[in-house]
């Protein structure tokens, strides 16, 4: 037996293994495990503490020597980590792992910050209730966050990774009982294919459990993260795939089918088949950062018009030759998917230009450039009617 055979065995035995612990984190780690410190996983954090599950039972530990000025690397669910072994009191968080992936949204701050909602996933789950009508445009934004799910090497150069190196989308339906027609049923996921290439699109329900075998199948493969508004049932959904009642749900409420915001902490959770589950709080807001090019992986089919186009800077506004326009009036392409990628694509470009100068400055001029264009054109209107 070779040494990387001797080192998958003692990975897939370590008691870390249902966790998501590999040969891989087990080669980060070495350094730290010659300072007697103890790998684990973060599996909640509340007010500077967190729980970190280790080869010697779940711990609570202190993060203060890992409290960055950045907070893209603050301490989140789903990372790895260096705690203090066991006798120490009180005990620290002394080091974070890289992370593989993580999801990150724009807070509703001015001073446009990320947010780091989960830490090396494989799947991110969105959950959209078919109790209520369903919003197309917010699903894309979802899923263009999702695609666009960036690497610890991104966090650290602000680029993103391409849907291949990053976490896989899958957007599920919950609440289908409550759409007993399978007719209606299937329309409402096709009209969800549509804005989602590529992506599983599943229907699914906690309480006849249809649909529950497939999602089981893909979340066995890694470490899932499920995102969505309050009242989207996550946490019926989480407590469904656990067997158990680990988290709190509460009624949507009667008047307009929102959610309550039971969930308040991320939590990782073991599923009994196989993977780890992130259950979040439900968000009201999802702000995209750094998200061009999970905008285009969203839009595929509006990208590969575009290469098409007559000019290679087309705005896809009224130039002539455009083949993203001409798919529009032919019917080929719905009006209401290239207002959205217009709308994401304008919403990521200003959060990027609050942190990035060149960008501003780039915009800045191309501000100027149509500004002397158009004042070109009224005088040459000018002329002609003197």
């Amino acid at each position: 037996m070779n040494l990387s055979s001797l080192s998958a065995s003692s990975a897939s035995s370590h008691p870390l293994a249902p966790y998501g612990w590999d040969e891989g984190w087990e080669a980060e780690f070495a350094p730290y495990a010659e300072q007697g410190l103890l790998p684990g996983r973060v599996v909640r954090v509340d007010r500077g503490q967190c729980d970190v599950v280790t080869p010697v039972g779940t711990v609570r530990a202190d993060t203060e020597f890992v409290v960055p000025r950045d907070p893209m690397k603050v301490v989140c669910t789903g990372d790895w980590v260096a705690v203090d072994p066991e006798g120490s009191d009180p005990r620290y968080v002394r080091t974070l792992l890289p992370r593989r992936t993580a999801f990150v949204r724009s807070t509703s701050s001015k001073r446009s910050e990320g947010q780091v909602l989960a830490t090396n996933i494989d799947h991110v789950v969105i959950c959209v209730s078919l109790a209520a009508e369903l919003d197309l445009g917010r699903i894309e934004r979802f899923l263009a966050l999702a695609m666009s799910c960036s690497s610890g090497e991104a966090l650290l150069h602000e680029s993103a990774v391409s849907r291949e190196s990053g976490a896989h989308p899958v957007v599920v339906l919950t609440k289908a009982d409550l759409v007993p027609d399978a007719a209606t049923l299937g329309h409402l996921v096709q009209d969800v294919e549509s804005t989602a290439p590529g992506v599983p699109v599943l229907a699914v329900s906690s309480t006849t459990s249809a649909g529950l075998d497939v999602l089981e199948a893909v979340l066995a493969g890694g470490t899932s993260v499920l995102l969505g508004q309050s009242g989207a049932g996550k946490s019926t959904l989480a407590n469904t795939l656990l067997g158990e009642d680990a988290m709190d749900v509460q009624a949507t409420r009667d008047m307009d089918g929102k959610g309550r915001h039971t969930t308040t902490t991320r939590n990782l959770l073991v599923l009994p088949g196989g993977g780890i589950l992130i259950d979040t709080p439900g968000l009201r807001g999802v702000g995209l950062w750094d998200a061009e090019s999970g905008v285009g992986q969203v839009f595929a089919e509006i990208e590969e018009l575009a290469a098409q186009c007559r000019f290679q800077d087309c705005a896809h506004g009224a130039e002539p030759g455009c083949a993203v326009l001409a798919a529009v009036d032919s019917g080929a392409l719905p009006v209401r998917r290239i207002d959205s990628y217009r709308k994401l694509l304008r919403e990521n470009q200003r959060i990027v230009a609050k942190t990035d100068a060149r960008l501003r400055a780039e915009i800045r001029r191309d501000w100027k450039r149509k500004g002397a264009e158009g004042r070109a054109a009224m005088e040459a209107k000018r002329g002609r009617w003197q």
